[in-house]
């Protein structure tokens, strides 16, 4: 199971293997205006006019987009989601989920809620989840009129090393923590870069209609708590209300588990120590596992005695395999959600 993120301490690393983007090397840099200028494979990248120019307020400052990029490469972990759900294919990308070996096309275009979009395009990888760094040789050799790091936890070294490639937009002002803004917010932040901030606002509304409907539709929703855990290696991972998964669960009408906000320390995620875990005997679980993991989870003691589990009311969805619904609500995307509120619905419903 992948965690997806990097930690936002340096004490910590993803639990897989995803170092603080704070380890940049700036060497990394040399040679970055040279390189294969060829296309990723499948063809000419599609792109959407927009209103333009358009001036994108960050946490690195502002910049300024004078047209529509033809060329975007994304470095948030799923920015390409949103940037496909606005019209435009972006040249390079995140890879979030490893591919298996030899398995081809790469698994990250082919979610269910994203493959039509990729069609036969074959975006470059610029960073793998494990990676210290984005692949700024790489980057450069794309030739990107824009790069979108929103969903991303890159300091000011790598945006001023971005910035020195093409224009870049990094994550929201308002973003404390990296990976702890609103989804609605990363949505829109990505909208403006490409000059289309009313379109990705009806978007965003379009799923907080659909989120709204499953409130209403299920009332009892309300006088639950609910969260959302992994199982990694032995140790019980819940996320906070702030991430994406959390949002997602109380943006449907649980109430969240604000105990594991207080011991997070601002992190989207915590692992509970055996005596801890009372800070996930709430009214509903969701795991996001794959089937192994899963299995394992289930020969637990302490979690098989808590409530919910007596109960039967954990939803054990699958990460990466099968319908992925897992991986659709940890991404937390314009095109990730509608999908996943619906299979959640079905879950806890």
């Amino acid at each position: 199971m992948l965690l997806h993120r990097t930690t936002t301490t340096k004490s910590l690393r993803r639990l897989a293997a995803v170092l603080s983007a704070a380890t940049l090397s700036a060497g990394l840099l040399a040679g970055c205006g040279s390189g294969s200028t060829d296309e990723p494979s499948g063809g000419a990248p599609a792109a959407a006019a927009g209103a333009f120019p358009v001036t994108v307020e960050h946490a690195f400052g502002s910049t300024k987009i004078d047209a529509a990029p033809k060329k975007v490469v994304s470095v948030g972990y799923t920015d390409d989601q949103a940037i496909l759900a606005l019209g435009t294919t972006p040249v390079g990308m995140v890879d979030q989920y490893p591919n298996p070996p030899g398995k081809s096309p790469d698994i990250n275009t082919q979610w269910p809620w994203v493959k039509d979009r990729w069609g036969s395009a074959r975006p470059e990888v610029v960073m793998n989840n494990g990676d210290s760094a984005p692949n700024y040789e790489k980057i450069a050799a794309l030739r990107p009129d824009l790069i979108i790091a929103v969903y991303s936890d890159i300091d000011q070294a790598a945006y001023d090393k971005l910035s020195k490639i093409a224009p870049t937009v990094g994550r929201t002002k308002a973003e404390k923590e990296p990976f702890s803004a609103p989804w609605q917010d990363n949505a829109v932040q990505i909208a403006k870069a490409l000059g289309k901030e009313t379109e990705g606002a009806a978007m965003v509304k379009g799923i907080q209609d659909k989120l709204d409907a499953a409130r209403k539709a299920h009332p009892e929703f309300a006088s639950q708590t609910a969260v959302a855990l992994s199982w990694y290696k032995g140790t019980i991972s819940p996320f906070t209300t702030t991430d994406v998964r959390g949002r997602l669960l109380t943006g449907m009408g649980f109430k969240g588990a604000t105990g594991i906000d207080k011991i997070a320390g601002g992190k989207f995620f915590t692992t509970l120590s055996p005596e801890r875990i009372d800070l996930i005997d709430v009214d509903r679980i969701v795991v996001i596992n794959d089937k192994a993991d899963q299995d394992s989870l289930k020969k637990f003691g302490l979690f098989n005695n808590l409530s919910a589990v007596k109960k039967g009311k954990v939803s054990y969805l699958l990460d990466s395999e099968g319908p992925a619904v897992g991986a659709a609500m940890s991404q937390g995307t314009l095109l990730s959600l509608p999908y996943a509120i619906d299979e959640m619905v079905k879950s806890v419903g």
